[in-house]
């Protein structure tokens, strides 16, 4: 569905960022990618969305294909209408002068068909707290309403692929669990997912397969359920290992494949 090949990205032309990554995403999916702050998974999602340019940055090699075709140097709104693609930021991107109602309705402006508010109900049905809050100003409504809200609204795109960035970040570990639960039904319901997550266990308990970027480069992939067996993932990210913390690049086992370089 979704496949990146080779993207290399720098900042302000001089701060290299993703250094050759290359992945893909089935349809159907969650796929998990976890690293370290600064590996480049954010930049990696920018990059996808099409909003890289608003942060300076630029693709100067490889490319970004939606099934099949390349979607490299689009804009966002493009490749929303286009090919159903969502992008949800980490710092819950909402209209906090807007009730919870008129959010939703404001993130329905591209569709022109008329069934924004059956899909309202819908979304409602997903976070039963927003329906009890729909007359309440987003500003004032909690972190863990806040980033409901903002799931919500990309829902009201109707997105085919949704890319979640630290949905968790910042939530109570009860929250947190609520959340990805949803996360897991919106899966089941037929949506694709990328979900990009520092709470590693929780992503990876439901996701499918996983990829573990660092420096911006792909270090490690598999399985989900592969990862969170594997030593080293448990001790860098699940905080389990019995060795001290230690760099990918420390790791023979993690040494470059061919594919990545």
């Amino acid at each position: 569905m979704l496949a990146i090949e080779n993207l290399r990205v720098v900042y302000h032309d001089v701060i290299s960022v993703l250094n050759g990554i290359s992945l893909d995403v089935n349809e159907g999916e969650i796929l998990i990618i976890i690293g370290a702050n600064g590996a480049g998974k954010t930049t990696l999602l920018r990059s996808v969305a099409g909003m890289i340019d608003f942060y300076d940055g630029d693709i100067i090699e490889g490319d970004i294909k939606m099934e099949g075709s390349s979607i490299k140097g689009l804009d966002a709104a493009d490749i929303m209408k286009r090919y159903g693609l969502t992008y949800v930021m980490e710092d819950r991107p909402v209209f906090w002068y807007l009730t919870i109602e008129e959010n939703l309705g404001a993130a329905s402006f591209s569709r022109w068909d008329k069934h924004v508010k059956t899909d309202m109900e819908e979304v409602y049905e997903y976070f039963a707290v927003l329906r009890s809050l729909r007359n309440k100003r987003a500003g004032y409504a909690s972190g863990g309403e806040q980033q409901m809200l903002a799931i919500g609204m990309a829902l009201m795109t109707k997105p085919k692929i949704l890319l979640l960035d630290e949905p968790s970040l910042g939530l109570a570990p009860l929250i947190t669990e609520e959340l990805f639960s949803i996360i897991k039904k919106l899966n089941e319901s037929g949506i694709t997912i990328v979900l990009v997550e520092q709470n590693a266990n929780a992503a990876l308990n439901i996701g499918i397969r996983g990829y573990v970027i660092e420096t911006g480069r792909i270090v490690l992939d598999g399985k989900a359920v592969d990862l969170l067996k594997n030593e080293d993932v448990r001790e860098f990210y699940l905080g389990s290992g019995e060795k001290e913390r230690k760099s990918y690049k420390d790791a023979k086992r993690y040494k470059r494949r061919k594919r990545w370089l």
